[in-house]
């Protein structure tokens, strides 16, 4: 970045979260306290979180990148946000909301049995300690190290600072000191992509000088159904539309704000924010890509050395960031990348350390636990976790693909495979144990055989299909078994 200045208003940033898992630390007394923020906090800052939690670094990075690579397709998902509105807050939140329980892989076991829990639990253990890690990776690795010029060795130091600040603030605040921090970062992820629109509006003097007159040779065609398409209108909202639902239906990090809020009113306003919050914040990354495409194509020399307007698509925001704008606003912008990837983390080690308290440890220990130790675990859990993921960022390097496709390939491999069982004990009264522990594990084969088809098998299968088919075959399966052997 260009001065002291800069990195002063980003250590700033970085005290202030860790001041607030220090308030929060000395109001938390129980578990619920810790887990749920006492099951009465507000619509609006739930619904922030949420949207702070799910909309991660990966996605705010992603979709400037894509619209400069690929062009506008993917923003056809925008159609599918009113039906997942219409699903998750009519049918999923009342369900949820029924039973006054902490870990949402409680509700499994009540109606499936044990052995679905825990694998519902060791599921998404695995896909959000995966998605954290892609996090550390990204931000440290193929954004932060090459937009300063460090060398590469210093990655690990990055992904390490950046993990233990997170940690901290996380371990000691619990759910409450998560949500604050969320709310924080959307205002400062909301700021900063609007400044960054409007410096470059004025670089051009104008709005409209920045919108292409012609449809761009290296953008993707239009399509609305096309199986082989990497991106269709059709394809993408079927896969987006599947991926809300799943992860709303059966993520802890989602199901966990649900259980913080007063009931199921509160819950489904909590839902509508964070979905409204996600509608504004893709059509602003929209203009955003739109206005740097114009930008660095109107000034190629200012592209990294080596790179090309559509290979060095994804790092041309964060560039932007510490070459654009003026001193100290770079830093604060600089810290809402940070504060992007820093919620989902947050997010991510709180509800990891939940599942881990409740659905093994709680679950298979006999003798009682006080608050107070749980407490404590939950905490030490946090820094457990915090170690893993930042170990896990050093092999993220092998997925290929751009930061949309690696989302996919490894962050959304399991999202489906996880809300099989969730459906089949919600809405099928037939389903049994054996029947959904067989249909989901094969739903899980099935998204990693389209995932990685290609480096495997040398199929060309898009990644959009990982989730609707992994979950129509996770579902069939259950339902045919079920229904058959009883």
């Amino acid at each position: 970045m260009k001065s002291i200045l800069d990195w002063f208003v980003v250590a700033v940033y970085a005290v202030g979260m860790l001041g607030i898992g220090v308030y929060f630390k000395r109001k938390t007394k129980t578990t619920d306290d810790y887990m749920l923020g006492g099951r009465k906090m507000r619509s609006w800052t739930i619904g922030l979180s949420l949207f702070a939690t799910l909309f991660s670094a990966i996605t705010y990075l992603a979709m400037p990148g894509e619209m400069i690579k690929h062009g506008p397709m993917m923003w056809s998902k925008i159609a599918s946000l009113p039906f997942v509105y219409g699903v998750v807050g009519w049918f999923l939140i009342p369900r949820i909301m029924k039973l006054r329980v902490s870990s949402a892989y409680e509700l499994l076991e009540v109606r499936l049995g044990v052995k679905i829990r825990t694998l519902a639990s060791v599921f998404f253990l695995l896909m959000r300690l995966i998605w954290m890690a892609v996090i550390i990776y990204m931000v440290a690795e193929k954004v932060i190290v090459p937009i300063m010029g460090w060398s590469a060795d210093i990655a690990v130091w990055v992904s390490i600072v950046l993990g233990i600040v997170t940690i901290v603030y996380t371990s000691l605040g619990g759910l409450r000191g998560v949500v604050l921090a969320d709310v924080i970062q959307s205002f400062i992820l909301f700021g900063g992509t609007i400044l960054a629109i409007i410096i470059i509006t004025h670089h051009f003097g104008s709005f409209s000088a920045m919108i292409p007159t012609e449809w761009p040779e290296h953008w993707a065609p239009w399509k609305f159904f096309d199986v082989n398409a990497r991106v269709s209108f059709m394809t993408m909202n079927i896969t987006v539309f599947g991926m809300y639902v799943c992860t709303a239906g059966s993520d802890q990090m989602s199901i966990q704000r649900y259980l913080a809020t007063r009931d199921v009113k509160a819950a489904r306003k909590a839902f509508l924010t964070s979905l409204v919050a996600n509608g504004l914040v893709y059509i602003m990354l929209a203009v955003l890509g739109i206005a740097l495409m114009a930008y660095y194509k109107s000034q190629p020399e200012l592209i990294l050395a080596g790179e090309t307007l559509t290979s060095a698509a994804d790092s041309l925001l964060p560039h932007f960031i510490v070459t654009g704008f003026p001193i100290g606003i770079s830093g604060l912008v600089f810290s809402g990348l940070l504060a992007a990837a820093m919620s989902s983390l947050s997010s991510g080690i709180n509800s990891s350390s939940l599942v881990i308290i409740n659905d093994f440890i709680m679950r298979f220990k006999k003798e009682t636990i006080s608050q107070a130790t749980q407490i404590k675990w939950a905490r030490l859990i946090s820094l457990a976790i915090g170690l893993v993921i930042i170990l896990l960022s050093l092999v993220m390097g092998n997925v290929k693909g751009n930061l949309i496709e690696m989302t996919f390939k490894t962050v959304n491999l399991l999202v489906a495979p996880l809300f099989v069982p969730f459906f089949m004990a919600m809405f099928v009264n037939r389903s049994t144990e054996n029947a959904v522990l067989v249909g989901t594990s094969l739903s899980a084969l099935t998204a990693i055989f389209i995932s990685f088809s290609n480096e495997l098998f040398g199929l060309s299968i898009s990644f959009l299909w990982i989730i609707p088919a992994s979950f129509t075959l996770g579902v069939s399966v259950s339902f045919l078994l079920s229904f058959f052997i009883g």
